[in-house]
């Protein structure tokens, strides 16, 4: 199988491999394309038996007044290909989707340690055994637009801690700033062109209330696939320009549409030793989170120097003195 390697900081190495992207340098909008094909993802028989499972006790519960998970259209990941421009080789990325939704995604990702007939798992047989990179679309039921909010008026990072209440194997773990993932009802436009741009929006304004009318500094840093539960995730960093800690939390006070996914938040100095302090001081992270900080912390350190790459280096040598330190 082909070595996927796992991203690392302030000494500990998570279930994140970082595909594309360093943080040096955005992708630029233009520069990445998202295809929709309006083709449903097929499972095999076996797997189409367990999701018919899922939608039967999901349907018990709601007829019993009980907590459920709702059904709503989603995307297949059927691939992500990775290149670079002509001439000045910037990234480029096109995202290719098939059809799905949140019953095939629950379907493998609550199942990845299920014994499947042959008496292997699917985890075994997708993700250990082989690149999960070669895994089938119906395997990638689910892609995640993680945002790294920075406040500008009082340069802090904010952290959000996933609500117990949300489905899904990040519940009640610390996780982006916010997050959403990509919803047919929500970000397939009738114009048929999906923005991962606008995806963020959406999260900011779901999660945190930021609405269109504020400002925002939104760069798009990455791509990465979640080794431990399967899942790809998009690393955007965003600046608001005009907010700060107490008009944000101002604000959640008065309401935010999803309030309920998350039930704590945490706000740090924006620069690289407090950021990491907190990485590295804090337990039970999902999987991408640590990497999509620590690429808005390159990105910070790179502009602040006017675009030069180098800068990167401040925020290793940031790592280094938490280490010490710690």
């Amino acid at each position: 199988m082909a070595y996927r390697d796992r991203f690392s900081v302030v000494g500990r190495k998570t279930d994140c491999h970082l595909y594309e992207g360093d943080g040096t340098r955005p992708l630029t909008e233009e520069n990445v394309r998202v295809l929709h094909t309006g083709r449903r993802v097929r499972f095999p028989d076996e797997l189409g038996a367990w999701r018919r499972e899922i939608a039967d006790e999901e349907a018990r519960k709601q007829a019993a007044g009980e907590p459920f998970r709702w059904n709503n259209p989603r995307f297949a990941v059927e691939s992500l290909v990775v290149a670079r421009t002509h001439t000045r080789e910037e990234p480029l990325v096109t995202v290719s989707l098939l059809d799905a939704d949140y019953y095939d995604f629950l379907t493998t990702s609550l199942n990845l340690g299920r014994r499947l007939r042959n008496g292997s798992t699917l985890r075994k047989q997708y993700l250990e055994d082989a690149d999960p990179l070669d895994a089938p679309p119906w395997m990638f039921c689910s892609l995640g637009v993680n945002v790294a909010v920075e406040t500008a008026q009082d340069g802090r990072m904010l952290f959000s801690r996933r609500s117990a209440k949300v489905a899904g194997p990040n519940a009640s773990r610390w996780n982006s700033s916010a997050n959403e993932g990509l919803a047919a009802h929500h970000d397939l436009p009738a114009s048929g062109e999906i923005s991962l741009h606008r995806v963020a929006r959406r999260a900011l304004r779901e999660e945190l209330a930021v609405q269109a009318f504020d400002r925002v500094d939104l760069e798009l840093l990455g791509f990465g696939l979640d080794l431990l539960n399967n899942q790809w995730a998009v690393f955007f960093r965003a600046v608001l320009e005009d907010l700060d800690e107490e008009r944000l939390r101002a604000r959640w006070s008065q309401g935010v549409e999803d309030k309920w996914e998350h039930d704590a938040y945490a706000f740090t100095p924006a620069d690289p030793e407090a950021v990491l302090t907190f990485l590295h001081r804090t337990r039970s992270w999902a999987p991408c989170a640590p990497a999509l900080f620590h690429l808005a912390l390159v990105r910070a350190a790179v502009r602040a120097h006017g675009g030069d790459p180098g800068a990167r280096l401040l925020v290793e040598e940031a790592e280094r003195r938490v280490l010490d330190r710690e």
